[in-house]
């Protein structure tokens, strides 16, 4: 565990909630990690190690509720749990709002979260595993962009699996969540159940995401404690591959012409975007993607105080 992840008792609280908040605005835009803001603000081993922690030794401890509580890390948690259920709720509206008048800004300023968090991870790689695990990374990344989208929407046992898969992308950083639900085509449904507040619908995906971390996360710790700076390598390669996903100016609707280039023919120069009949926001696209990086810089230089 590394340092930056042992979060001091005056600085645990507050700090662990914002995280929270932050990981979860993430998670509501496809393209973007809540694993990728746990990695660069710090908590992200200790995030693993906690949820790794539950298993048949849970049973044991259930007549011993202070070391059962201890041994989760329960209270961290539920503080970080509580952090990422606010921003959703809270951005939730904002980020379907953003979408529908001013996309290209949004996309923006995730642009520069992801690209800024791709130097960073990036840099702290051997520079061996870097070529060879990153470039497979960024091979693997493109194969997953090119998958077709699917429809599961009207399913609750495909809600439930959709969950399990869309969670093991959350808890790796360059894998959005989000993205695995636009694919499955249940993205919009999850926005529309939030805003809506949709019990059932909630329930049975909070359903199939626990099933999904109680399943995923013990395999994870294992890869990250004997495969560590080359299983980041991997993903910071998969996290680039973000990049082209969240391009601020892409063809939608009816503009969409797909051909030999697969999803790179949707890409789109801000000048053509325009003459499609939509803003292009240049200027506030590039101050969007600016405040995203520096938000990174900012918040990694937070995670090391």
């Amino acid at each position: 565990m590394s340092k930056t992840d042992d979060l001091s008792q005056s600085d645990s609280t507050r700090s662990v909630f914002l995280r929270g908040v932050l990981m979860g605005v993430a998670e509501l835009v496809p393209g973007v990690s809540g694993g990728t803001i746990a990695f660069i603000s710090g908590v992200y081993y200790r995030l693993i190690g906690a949820l790794a922690s539950f298993g048949p030794v849970s049973l044991t401890l259930l007549r011993q509720p202070t070391r059962f509580w201890h041994h989760h890390q329960l209270s961290f948690l539920m503080v970080l749990a509580a952090g990422m259920g606010a921003g959703i709720l809270v951005f939730a509206r904002v980020i379907g709002f953003m979408l529908e008048v001013a996309a290209p800004v949004l996309w923006a300023f995730f642009f520069g979260v992801i690209a800024v968090s791709v130097y960073q991870i990036g840099a702290e790689r051997h520079l061996r595993n870097l070529a060879v695990f990153g470039s497979a990374g960024v091979v693997l990344g493109f194969a997953f962009l090119s998958l077709p989208p699917q429809d599961f929407s009207g399913s609750l046992v495909a809600l439930f699996f959709a969950g399990m898969v869309a969670v093991c992308a959350w808890i790796l950083p360059g894998i959005s969540g989000s993205f695995v639900l636009l694919l499955l085509g249940l993205y919009t449904d999850v926005i529309a159940a939030v805003n809506s507040v949709d019990l059932l619908f909630l329930a049975v995906l909070a359903c199939g995401c626990a099933s999904g971390l109680l399943l995923f996360t013990r395999v994870l710790g294992w890869l990250l404690n004997r495969y560590h700076d080359a299983l980041l390598a991997l993903l910071t390669g998969f996290m680039a591959t973000a990049l082209v996903k969240l391009w601020p100016w892409q063809a939608y609707g009816g503009d969409q012409e797909p051909n030999s280039n697969g999803f790179l023919s949707y890409l789109r120069w801000p000048h053509d975007y325009a003459l499609s009949g939509a803003e292009a926001f240049l200027l506030l696209a590039v101050l969007a993607g600016c405040m995203g990086g520096l938000s990174v810089w900012l918040l990694s230089k937070f995670a090391q105080r």
